[in-house]
């Protein structure tokens, strides 16, 4: 009787560190950092397309992860999104001039935004939380890129009639 419950201890302990690995796992994959949030701003940008930009799709400056988008909305009086991007507070260093566009890692893969900081002249304001990022470029959408070459590729048949 004894040795089936040291055995059942055991078995349960095992199945317990299986599932703590597990979810493990699952956090490395979802890219959870954290259960606290580290302090953050917000930047607002407005583009033509976003493609498939989801939330929580991050923020990068020349590869490195500097924010993520928070939110994701349509502005009524344009009808264009507009996405809010949460940049991490010790990069408060990008001036008005900023660029901000949607990229692509990879043939297909995830989407993101590439932050590209602008020029710093000398009178230039920094952007602080709740400013708009003017310049933005939006996703190439891949559907339209094959149907842009297939529509030139058709049009380029000139028959000379007689």
């Amino acid at each position: 009787m004894q040795q089936t419950k040291k055995t059942e201890l055991w078995v349960g302990s095992f199945v317990l560190a299986g599932i703590v690995a597990i979810l493990v796992m699952i956090f490395q994959v979802a890219d959870v950092k954290g259960l606290g949030s580290s302090e953050t701003y917000t930047l607002h940008a407005e583009f033509d397309n976003i493609g498939t930009l989801k939330v929580r799709s991050p923020v990068k400056v020349g590869g490195v992860l500097v924010g993520r988008v928070s939110g994701i909305s349509l502005n009524t009086e344009s009808l264009l999104p507009v996405v809010s991007l949460a940049i991490n507070s010790k990069y408060r260093q990008f001036p008005e001039t900023s660029s901000v566009q949607i990229l692509t890692s990879g043939l297909i893969g995830e989407q993101y935004i590439g932050l590209t900081p602008g020029f710093v002249f000398d009178d230039e304001a920094m952007l602080v939380d709740g400013d708009y990022i003017e310049d933005t470029k939006s996703a190439l959408v891949l559907e339209d890129l094959i149907g842009q070459v297939l529509y030139s590729v058709g049009g380029t048949d000139n028959e000379s009639e007689e």
